[in-house]
């Protein structure tokens, strides 16, 4: 039976037999910022491309870690820091050094010239006086390739400018990066002692300082004991300038501050700090862990330490609820966290589901208890986890509620056995209170809601993001039918659309059609009608005027007689004798009766061409000297 100390000595050969990193206190330190998961500290260092694949031990290993089994309730006294249990020992009993026949920890071990050859991108996110450059580039490139992009977007000369930040102390222009062994995603900070710093440089507020500190030393915030501060630094909310500190330098000294839980050698690490005034702090919104003991971390405190509550009971609206859940859940762990749904967990369903399916989401229920072990520690390092936060607001709809109170824990179940059916409210009641925090991930189908996982508060961030990823699978597959079986129905219903709009149009084109000829018909009838009264009329004028006419005098008579010949539009010849003394509108009557009205009609000579319509009517026809015979003709009017 090997000891635990013997498994760690054997996980540290083994990363440094994979990563190629000689310097022992270099690889320990990764180990343990992976929690002694070995595959998961190479893959932090070597790309996946160049042969590391997950193993069998990996998943133990990271199920209990070096700090027994997630379930605290399960688990002996804590020894942080320490290899992997015993435990984990014994279900690895047979690993070795590393050799080409041990597959189970290093399948394929990379050689030095191979991690040389092959690069990878790394990421930098540079702090300087209230900025915060992203710098991306392979590890192939040197130092002094960051100070040149630096230089380009802070326009500060690279000879003025300090990097620092490094985990292996300081290093030069010409070092290449893949030396140094980094992690795919590192932060740094620029000094510039030669550049004046800016009047607000002084204000920077020393809480700032220990959240710095806290990224340089992975000592959290709140188990940072300090030495080295002046009597009047009080109060985290104090500015540098108020604080006391010496200028332009003060010397401090950071430890690990002691706790029943942590090892001697844990208590007795200490950092020492050299504050530079042209230092500022990342600009950071207060931690909500500022000044808060171990106790309160996991929810122990006392009375007087105790926390308000995430939400009130027996509250008379959910979205009221709901935004007081929001807000405390910013003021105990900041305001990076998921986008709460403020509203019914009907209405969140509503929001998930039953929109078009392209804009469909899975519904994430995150349930709180107060009263949990777990609940702050799945809370900071989980639910406020930037990769988590950002995968939960692209995909999910994450609706929240507290279960520390009965009375709202009876207001959930009664919720959910009305949307999700009885299974589900069962399946919460039989989780233990160490068991919560709970995230249930709930997907809709088209005749029921289907719980798809129901993640314990006993996991880490891989995992959590492993099984958020595992739902999203199920939901694309998902989804893509139902775009799929959406998109044939909206095309048929297109079609159908079109048909029924094509046959509107017809029959509107028929009505109108139907209509314009109705009209036309009618049209016709009104303009024979027309004609014929005005034919009816004309003749009657004609009859009128054919019967007031004087009789035709005899050649013979005493009287002088006219003889007049008139000549048609039509080439006929109308001729009649009229009495000398005849007026002309008694010519002009005999001309209307025969069909040629004056008002339509003009009486010419032929030579010379006179108008007689023009002359008076009263003039007898020798006075219009159209005696004793004369030829007229008659010619329409324009």
């Amino acid at each position: 039976h090997r000891t635990s100390s013997n498994l760690g000595y054997d996980l540290l050969v083994l990363f440094q037999a994979c990563t190629g990193i000689d310097n022992i206190a270099e690889a320990i330190t990764l180990l343990e910022l992976n929690n002694w998961d070995l595959v998961a500290a190479i893959n932090g260092v070597i790309p996946q491309e160049n042969g590391i694949l997950p193993s069998h031990f990996s998943s133990e290993a990271s199920q209990t870690g070096p700090y027994g089994p997630h379930n605290q309730s399960e688990a002996t006294a804590p020894v942080p820091s320490a290899p992997p249990s015993s435990e984990s020992a014994s279900a690895s009993s047979s690993s070795s050094p590393p050799s080409s026949s041990s597959p189970a920890f290093c399948p394929v071990q990379p050689s030095r010239h191979i991690l040389e050859r092959q690069s990878r991108m790394l990421s930098f996110r540079v702090e300087y006086r209230q900025r915060s450059t992203e710098v991306v580039l392979e590890d192939a490139s040197t130092v002094g390739d960051i100070k040149s992009i630096l230089e380009t977007e802070l326009q500060v000369p690279v000879s003025k400018m300090q990097l620092k930040g490094w985990k292996s102390g300081d290093v030069s222009d010409s070092t290449v990066l893949r030396s140094l062994h980094l992690p795919k995603n590192n932060s740094l900070y620029v000094l510039t002692p030669d550049i004046a710093p800016s009047a607000s440089t002084s204000q920077s507020r020393y809480v700032f300082v220990k959240r710095n500190i806290s990224d340089l030393t992975n000592i959290p915030v709140r188990h940072q004991q300090w030495d080295g501060w002046p009597a009047s630094a009080s109060d985290d909310s104090m500015t540098l300038a108020s604080s006391g500190i010496s200028y332009p330098c003060h010397h401090l000294t950071v430890c690990r501050r002691s706790s029943p839980a942590l090892t001697v050698d844990q208590t007795d690490e200490c950092t020492d700090v050299h504050m530079v005034s042209d230092s500022e702090g990342d600009d950071f919104e207060d931690a909500p862990e500022f000044g808060v003991d171990e106790s309160e971390v996991f929810g122990m405190g006392s009375a007087s330490c105790q926390k308000s509550s995430m939400m009130p009971e027996n509250s008379e609206n959910e979205g009221d609820a709901l935004l007081h859940f929001t807000a405390e859940f910013s003021r105990r762990y900041g305001d990076c966290h998921p986008v709460f749904y403020i509203g019914s967990l009907e209405a969140a369903s509503q929001e998930a589901f039953y929109g078009k399916a392209r804009d469909r989401k899975l519904l994430a229920i995150y349930l709180h208890n107060d009263e949990s072990v777990l609940g702050n520690v799945f809370c900071s390092q989980m639910m406020c986890a930037d990769s988590i936060v950002s995968y939960l607001s692209q995909n999910f709809i994450t609706w929240a509620w507290d279960v520390t109170k009965e009375a709202n824990k009876a207001r959930l179940l009664t919720m959910c056995t009305r949307h999700f059916g009885s299974v589900v409210a069962q399946t919460i009641r039989t989780y233990k209170t160490d068991q919560f925090p709970l995230l249930l991930i709930v997907m809709g189908k088209r005749t029921s809601n289907e719980v798809l996982n129901v993640i314990q508060g006993n996991t880490t961030v891989d995992e959590l993001m492993m099984r958020l990823m595992g739902a999203m699978e199920i939901f694309t597959a998902q989804q893509q039918e139902d775009i799929k079986d959406e998109d044939e129905r909206e095309a048929r219903e297109m079609v159908k659309r079109e048909q029924d709009e094509a046959y509107r149009l017809s029959l509107e084109a028929d009505r109108k059609k139907r209509e314009a000829q109705e009209r036309e018909e009618a049209e016709q009838v009104r303009q024979e009608r027309i004609r014929k009264e005005q034919e009816e009329e004309r003749e009657a004028i004609r009859l009128s005027l054919e019967q007031a006419l004087p009789p035709e005098p005899k050649e013979e008579g005493g009287e002088p007689v006219s003889k007049l010949r008139i000549r048609t539009p039509s080439g006929e010849f109308l001729e009649r004798r009229f009495l000398g003394s005849c007026k002309l509108q008694v010519l002009f009557d005999f001309i209307a009766s025969k069909g040629y009205p004056s008002d339509e009609f003009k009486l010419l000579t032929t030579f010379p061409r006179r108008n007689i319509t023009q002359i008076d009517p009263a003039w007898s026809l020798v006075e219009a000297k159209l005696f004793p015979q004369e030829t007229l003709f008659l010619e329409a009017k324009e």
